[in-house]
């Protein structure tokens, strides 16, 4: 199943390579970007403390290069890794010359043949409810970090978004639909193109085998935060930040969420440094 899993998630994300970032306005819009970028700042100012030399980086998961790209900005050496090898060739083609890029093909389930300590800071965006065994992963990216490294985790649903009745009533008041004109709703291709991922032959065996990949994403199969600080925690990682935040997007009205950010949430930043 895990296997069947990673090959899913390999070929998914090499058809989308090229289209991901307009797919995801979640992602890429000013408001997350801003966000994502502070939080970067930090865990580069905390995995550079002490040191004299540029931060080397791991990126795990690094899509089409979001998070490279605010570790390459705040001046770290980056090694980009990935399933997909063509998502690996865009993040080149974007960043190759800076001239402080790698890139890794990860196999999905472990980060082999990385050695133990290699680097500063070990991040990942948006990438674990992807992985079959995510703690599995979050125990490689703390044995990957040196002592005195930071571990940094982003972009993944806390475990009382499932449920929070705030955070409901925030969707309700936030969510606007944009205007669409009549002939709108006679294009088939619009249709098509939102049908056809379903309509493969493992998403008909499976009704929870979605376009992406995408596996805890379920009310009952979505991340524990408590299962992610325990593994950190065993690999003498310790939490240093943790930060719950509700995530904006282009379809919500901006005056409802910025009434509600203080109030409600749906997604966590984490960041745990390894003991030296």
């Amino acid at each position: 199943m895990s296997r069947d899993a990673i090959d899913y998630n390999r070929e998914a994300h090499d058809r989308f390579a090229e289209s991901y970032d307009g797919g995801h306005p979640e992602i890429f819009n000013a408001v997350e970007q801003q966000r994502l970028a502070a939080a970067i700042a930090r865990a580069v100012r905390e995995a550079a403390a002490g040191r004299g030399t540029p931060v080397r980086a791991l990126d795990v998961g690094c899509g089409s290069g979001n998070l490279t790209r605010h570790l390459l900005d705040f001046g770290a050496r980056v090694t980009a890794s990935d399933l997909s090898t063509k998502l690996l060739d865009l993040t080149r083609r974007r960043f190759e010359g800076t001239g402080r890029l790698e890139t890794m093909v990860l196999n999905g389930s472990d980060l082999r043949p990385v050695a133990d300590g290699t680097f500063d800071l070990v991040a990942t965006y948006s990438v674990l409810h992807h992985v079959p065994d995510y703690v599995a992963l979050v125990s490689e990216m703390a044995r990957v970090t040196r002592p005195g490294g930071v571990v940094f985790i982003d972009h993944e649903r806390t475990d009382a978004s499932w449920t929070s009745a705030s955070y409901r009533e925030f969707l309700q008041e936030a969510v606007v639909w944009p205007a669409r004109r009549w002939y709108y709703w006679l294009q088939p291709s619009r249709y098509w193109k939102r049908l056809k991922p379903f309509l493969s032959l493992p998403r008909v065996g499976d009704a929870r085998r979605m376009p992406e990949g995408d596996l805890h994403v379920w009310p009952d199969d979505h991340i524990e935060w408590g299962r992610i600080a325990d593994a950190l925690r065993a690999a003498d990682c310790e939490p240093i930040v943790e930060e719950d935040y509700l995530l904006y997007e282009p379809r919500f009205d901006r005056a409802a969420w910025e009434r509600w950010r203080g109030k409600t949430s749906d997604m966590r930043m984490l960041l745990a440094r390894k003991a030296r």
